[in-house]
């Protein structure tokens, strides 16, 4: 799902809305990690549960999906011992009257290359039922990510955009980085490239057809609460359409 940092590429060890995922603002391939993170913390358990959560906004692989506000997200999410897994997620803005921002589908396999490492594979797709200021575009997207322990993630993928025929798959490579700290604190990093999906045209805007994107911020968990605050930086040329990502986004999320 995308992101709010709740969502974001940090590993976890119960399921959270997101993408990818959160989905850095950063990496829905990394939030598609988070529910095979969880994945053996909760084979014993039933195998659905879920996530709502509150942003200030909702931010994609440092491409602001909404305006700086209060965006509401919920997530249900199906996991077998198997390995197999699968969600569906949905965002609204608080403060529009045009209703809900996107819908995300994903299904993922997980495996166990050892003790320490882990793997998997993840095919997720986006819906937006409009398209507005924000110039989201529907896309699949397929995905690879490593998981070190809880700690380090690293994920590849490649997105195809449905309504543009002709575009070759969109690349992206992402970066998590997850370290406990004490009370229930968690530091949380990441750092990303993408290429643009349609990049930008007109004058004033570099021709390259990548950028750069990353976050730094704290986490709290407590039960089945979390709460984060996230620094974002992403040096993506802006449009004139394009909202503004804000610098600093918060989050509170409750899984059941």
């Amino acid at each position: 799902m995308e992101y709010g940092p709740a969502f974001t590429n940090a590993p976890q060890r119960r399921p959270r809305a997101g993408v990818r995922v959160n989905r850095g603002a950063f990496a829905c391939a990394m939030a598609a990690c988070a529910a095979f993170a969880c994945h053996e913390a909760r084979a014993e358990d039933s195998p659905f549960s879920g996530t709502v959560a509150v942003a200030s906004q909702l931010v994609d692989r440092g491409l602001a999906i909404t305006r700086p506000g209060p965006v509401f997200q919920g997530a249900l999410n199906w996991t077998s011992p198997s390995g197999w897994s699968a969600g569906v997620s949905a965002s609204a803005e608080a403060r529009t009257p045009r209703g809900f921002v996107g819908f995300v589908a994903q299904v993922a396999h997980s495996w166990s290359l050892s003790p320490d490492w882990q793997m998997q594979a993840s095919l997720l797709d986006y819906r937006y039922p409009r398209h507005g200021g924000g110039r989201t575009y529907d896309r699949t997207e397929l995905g690879v990510s490593w998981i070190y322990r809880d700690v380090l993630t690293f994920g590849l993928s490649a997105s195809h955009l449905d309504r543009y025929g002709g575009q070759r798959p969109r690349g992206a490579a992402d970066l998590g980085f997850r370290w406990p700290l004490a009370h229930g604190l968690a530091f949380t990093a990441s750092a990303g490239v993408a290429q643009e999906l349609v990049p930008p045209r007109g004058a004033g805007y570099e021709r390259r057809n990548h950028y750069y994107y990353g976050h730094a911020g704290v986490a709290w968990d407590r039960g089945p609460w979390r709460v984060e605050v996230a620094h974002v930086t992403s040096d993506r040329d802006r449009p004139r359409y394009q909202y503004k990502v804000s610098p600093w986004i918060a989050t509170v999320a409750w899984t059941f």
